[in-house]
């Protein structure tokens, strides 16, 4: 079929052919790799498929196996308590099918790689089963046009390994987490890459969070999400630690970027008087080497700080919500004012009952006015998919069925928000504040 110019004149309509131009050549650009899993004390293996019949930490001989507290086996599920399941995949897009349930009842929530939102409930009778499918984002350091990324040590090679090894990490928690089987498949999907500092990042344990790892949440099992954010990032660090350097080397016509800097960067102007330009400078830079990909990028202004004064929030941030505004606009980049949008769902908290969006302990002894909690991080992740539902990008089709428009003015109530937490606390503050 031949395509009249005509036909694709404006941006949408263009970024709407690419994406359907990917979607559409799904399968035949990337290596085969089908896994089946099936759990219990009564699963059989055969060619096609690997049983798991006991609770066996990873192997690297077996390329498959559980990490920490082990799981109880029951005759056609494993679960009980949260738990961990590793293998070994390369680096790519796959699909996951998971079998959720158990001999008594189940509620199980998904959570891949470093604690990303897949699953955020599913519900099983006793006896019964439930079916999910989600997309799980693959990556290592090494770049396919030469070099690495330079991760941080200890935090990146050590206690955030998960989100850079060659294998997927699932982690299943809530009331007797069950799984009875697991189909994975690689794909050819488009692909949604952050690059961000520690409020975008995955954040390494509980009781951090960040709005990148809940994204996955919102879309169906057509699109991946990729975060290449990183706690106490700058744009010019991310330059040099080849971290946007990785997402062009990966990125594909039909693709989106989405990048939210400002935190870390606007300490630079301590010893460099034109860190604001250069910051605003690598946003453009940035956002013309998407677009000549083919990609389309989105700039998101940085989030408020927890920042009160006579009951509003003031803008701690200097001018660098501005300068991400005007990279924006002179690009042609998607905006998503995520500054004004923050300010609007902090007042709508008020200054104390805000609080619980932001990292604290139970009895908000210790707490941090910069970074988010677990329900502070969906909450902003909302901010974003709405961004990208108002600014008509044509992944936003993707968005989930459930999905319902989100007016910062009028939040969810945290006692609507039934995620339960993660097994494992960070062992280090994020960087940056």
């Amino acid at each position: 079929m031949k395509l009249s110019k005509p036909l694709l004149t404006t941006p949408v309509l263009w970024a709407s052919f690419l994406w359907v131009m990917a979607a559409q050549t799904a399968s035949t650009t990337i290596p085969p790799y089908h896994r089946v899993f099936v759990f219990g004390q009564s699963a059989h293996a055969s060619t096609a498929v690997t049983a798991i019949t006991s609770a066996a930490p990873y192997s690297p001989g077996w390329g498959f196996g559980f990490d920490g507290e082990p799981p109880s086996i029951e005759a056609s599920s494993i679960g009980g308590t949260p738990f961990f399941f590793s293998f070994d995949a390369p680096e790519g897009n796959y699909r996951l099918t998971v079998t959720l349930g158990a001999n008594e009842r189940s509620d199980t929530t998904v959570k891949a790689e470093l604690r990303r939102l897949m699953i955020e409930t599913a519900a099983a009778p006793a006896g019964g089963s439930v079916i999910k499918t989600f997309i799980v984002n693959v990556r290592t350091p090494m770049l396919s046009t030469g070099g690495v990324v330079r991760l941080k040590a200890p935090r990146e090679s050590e206690q955030e390994a998960r989100d850079w090894d060659s294998r997927i990490t699932l982690e299943f928690d809530g009331t007797h987490p069950s799984i009875r089987s697991l189909t994975v498949d690689r794909v050819d999907v488009p692909t949604i890459y952050l690059l961000g500092d520690s409020t975008v990042c995955d954040q390494m344990g509980e009781p951090y969070a960040s709005w990148g790892q809940m994204l996955p949440r919102f879309f169906k099992p057509t699109v991946a999400v990729a975060n290449h954010a990183e706690s106490g990032e700058t744009v010019a660090a991310s330059n040099s630690r080849g971290r946007f350097a990785k997402i062009l080397s990966l990125i594909q016509p039909g693709d989106v970027f989405i990048v939210q800097f400002g935190h870390n960067d606007m300490k630079e102007k301590a010893k460099d008087p034109d860190a604001a330009i250069k910051y605003k400078a690598g946003l453009i830079a940035w956002a013309n080497a998407i677009k000549a990909k083919g990609a389309t990028p989105v700039i998101v202004t940085p989030m408020n700080r927890h920042s009160f004064q006579d009951g509003h929030v003031v803008n701690s941030l200097e001018e660098y919500p501005q300068m991400a505004r005007e990279a924006a606009a002179e690009t042609g980049a998607a905006l998503i004012d995520l500054n004004a949008q923050s300010k609007i769902l902090y007042e709508a908290f008020g200054e104390k009952g805000s609080l619980h969006l932001f990292e604290h302990n139970a009895d908000y002894t210790q707490m941090d006015g910069t970074h988010h909690s677990p329900f502070g991080a969906y909450e902003l992740a909302k901010l974003i998919v709405q961004g990208l539902i108002d600014d008509k990008l044509p992944i936003a089709q993707q968005v989930v069925d459930d999905w319902r428009p989100f007016n910062p003015a009028h939040p969810d109530a945290e006692a609507d928000f039934h995620v339960p937490p993660s097994v494992t606390f960070a062992t280090a503050k994020p960087f940056g504040n």
